[in-house]
């Protein structure tokens, strides 16, 4: 388990590039046979990739949460990037693919995840438990944003959130570009109220994302590979362009489950 502190918005302009990358890039989330975690102060989110090759990985229990199981005092979001596998919690087996979301919520004791499909994980504190949900792609509620004249037609979907799957305090979603079109979340937003986290995904190998992060007024970029996360605090804005077409995973954590709670940065504002 990796830990990330808070970062003050005034810190940001001292930061070198590397440094930033260490403040809010996650690089290597996915390994075979392996579940990789990442603990952030912001909002006190927990992310993490499970790569079961085939094989079962049981959730682990990091020294850090303090906690007998995972989801003691947490709700977790189990994504499945790619592949076909199965997660069962506390006995009860649900069969995945690709763009199916399992919502585990805050009580369950046994995790296990198996197959040969790639799993991104996402879990938020939580003080009230909701029912362990299976969201299915055809599932999720679709809209589609965006045009070609701006190079950003997109299809977002929404799983876990005020309109769909009930929890806590996580909300999460896919968007998913159109070939040719490479912006995402243009105009672009801040949310004082929650944290964000992008999973970068589906982005051709040697392709890349120039990564827009900070106060709308004083932005700074990364430079993002495949399968690489970024985690955006409330002040900061979180948009990217890509080289290519890609899909991403958006996923929030704060004071309440409203997708709309955000505040719109005009274009022409930012720096």
């Amino acid at each position: 388990m990796q830990t990330r502190h808070p970062t003050h918005p005034d810190e940001l302009s001292a930061l070198t590039s590397g440094a930033l990358r260490d403040r809010f890039l996650v690089e290597d989330l996915f390994a075979a046979g392996e579940v990789r975690l990442v603990y952030s102060h912001h909002d006190r989110i927990v992310i993490g990739g499970a790569v079961p090759d085939g094989g079962t990985l049981a959730l682990p229990v990091p020294a850090e949460l303090r906690a007998q199981h995972f989801c003691d005092r947490r709700e977790l979001a189990v994504v499945c990037l790619d592949g076909t596998g199965a997660v069962t919690v506390d006995g009860e087996r649900h069969d995945m693919s690709a763009f199916d979301v399992l919502y585990v919520g805050r009580g369950s004791q046994d995790v296990r995840i198996e197959g040969g499909g790639r799993y991104y994980l996402f879990s938020t504190p939580a003080h009230e438990s909701h029912k362990t949900a299976l969201a299915r792609r055809e599932d999720a509620e679709a809209m589609n944003a965006g045009d070609q004249a701006h190079a950003n037609v997109r299809t977002i979907r929404k799983y876990v959130h005020a309109g769909g799957v009930s929890s806590c305090q996580l909300v999460l979603g896919i968007t998913q570009l159109a070939e040719g079109s490479v912006w995402n979340t243009m105009p672009c937003h801040t949310h004082e109220r929650r944290t964000e986290v992008y999973l970068y995904f589906q982005l051709a190998p040697g392709e890349r994302i120039v990564h827009l992060a900070g106060p709308p007024d004083a932005t700074r970029s990364m430079v993002l590979a495949n399968e690489q996360a970024v985690i955006s605090p409330p002040w900061s804005v979180h948009t990217g362009c890509g080289t290519a077409n890609y899909t991403f995973v958006w996923a929030m954590a704060g004071e309440n489950v409203a997708f709309e709670d955000m505040d719109q940065v005009a274009t022409e504002s930012l720096r």
